[in-house]
């Protein structure tokens, strides 16, 4: 009787611990394998199948199986300290005494970072973006990056995307850390992680042990951060020290931090100068249909700027830019003055655009960055360059707010 009524306890703690995660557990087959409530994708690693295998399924599939699956969990990953806090609290609650998920003010500090990991691991499986879905940050991909790195802070979640001609197709997915103190970096030191379109510039392959195997760093500060006055530098995308196999979802001093696992698993995915990463909160997902059309409108507009350029019309030309536009020191007076008089000698002008990358611009409503290949000639000058553009909606208007020679 008495061991009866324990049990009783132990199955009531342990439907508390999954629900400390989730509102409802999604269904399990016959075989206990846990089946996303929109039919998400698979998981990233065997690690985390296990650990969502057992939280979620907790209640379909009973202790035994969970606590069979937190089991395999640790198999790969003995330091995996989340799987380990999960197991004693199957145990305690086996045992009928209270869990150390239910934390309290004195623990808090320490339960915190370990339910929050929980939470965002369980919840992209269960509130997962649709794999056939679009991310609206990315437009248009140049023929040069073969993948784009997609970061949503929001979810704890960094998502890989194979350029298909240009759009974007889903391949995988890897749980993140980013800064202790959030996101939105606007100084050196301030522990935040940056939000923005950056590029790896460089491969680390000898670094020290708490940065994992290797590092990649990213170009923070770009052209539009130091037009803002942000400031920093040494953001990276690394692992982990060797005896740690994960961090809390607020942990790093800024960086994006992987499991080294998982860091691996990536390496296959970046090519050095080539590959943008796109860090945003609360990345928005769209349908094919939805994707064409916002594409579609951003680049009918970029294409009547260059045409306008070529027709030699410095009014119809000016009119695709800001009051606001800047450029180095000049403002648009300076700008449009110094193009008029270049402009004055110009009895024909063609202007060919190659390798267009075209991102909504993260953390600024209807801000585009545009990257090209120019091929220009004229009656008296012929040259190539790289330039970026950032282009703002302005009521119904796309305009251009800032334009540079990258190289």
């Amino acid at each position: 009787m008495i061991r009866s009524a324990f049990f009783r306890i132990g199955v009531r703690l342990t439907q508390r611990i999954a629900l400390l995660f989730v509102a409802t557990a999604a269904p399990a087959l016959a075989d206990g394998s846990l089946v996303p409530a929109n039919a998400g994708p698979a998981f990233a690693n065997e690690v985390e199948g296990s650990l969502v295998r057992a939280i979620v399924g907790l209640r379909e599939s009973g202790f035994k199986r969970a606590l069979a699956e937190i089991d395999k969990a640790l198999a790969h990953n003995p330091n995996f300290r989340l799987a380990e806090f999960v197991k004693g609290d199957f145990l305690m609650a086996r045992a009928g005494r209270p869990v150390a998920f239910a934390s309290n003010a004195a623990t808090a500090a320490i339960v915190q970072p370990l339910r929050d990991e929980a939470r965002a691991r369980v919840q992209r499986y269960l509130d997962a973006p649709p794999v056939d879905a679009f991310p609206a940050p990315v437009i248009q991909l140049a023929p040069d990056q073969a993948h784009v790195l997609l970061v949503d802070t929001s979810r704890s979640r960094l998502f890989v995307y194979a350029n298909d001609g240009g759009r974007p197709r889903y391949v995988t997915d890897f749980y993140i850390s980013l800064g202790k103190f959030g996101i939105e970096k606007e100084r050196e030191g301030d522990q935040k992680t940056p939000i923005g379109v950056y590029t790896i510039v460089a491969d680390k392959e000898k670094v020290p042990d708490f940065y994992g195997p290797r590092a990649f760093p990213l170009s923070y500060p770009n052209d539009w951060d130091r037009l803002h006055g942000r400031k920093g530098h040494g953001i990276w995308l690394h692992g982990t020290p060797s005896e740690t196999y994960s961090r809390a979802p607020w942990a790093t001093d800024g960086c994006v931090v992987l499991t080294n696992d998982d860091l691996a698993k990536l390496t296959r995915y970046v090519d050095v100068s080539r590959t943008p990463v796109v860090i945003g909160q609360s990345v928005e997902w769209l349908d094919a249909k939805r994707w064409q059309a916002d594409r579609e409108s951003f680049m009918a507009a970029f294409q009547h700027w260059r045409t306008d350029w070529e027709s030699l019309d410095a009014n119809r030309y000016f009119s695709h830019y800001s009051r606001r536009f800047r450029s180095d020191s000049r403002d648009l007076a300076a700008w449009t003055a110094r193009k008029r008089k270049v402009n004055a000698g110009k009895t024909w002008i063609k202007v060919g655009v190659g390798d267009l990358s075209v991102f909504e611009y993260p953390g600024t409503k209807d801000l585009v960055m545009v990257t090209f290949a120019q091929d220009y000639r004229s009656n008296n000058l012929s040259n190539r360059t790289v330039k970026r553009q950032f282009w703002r909606r302005e009521g119904r208007e796309w305009r251009i707010v800032h334009e540079a020679v990258v190289s």
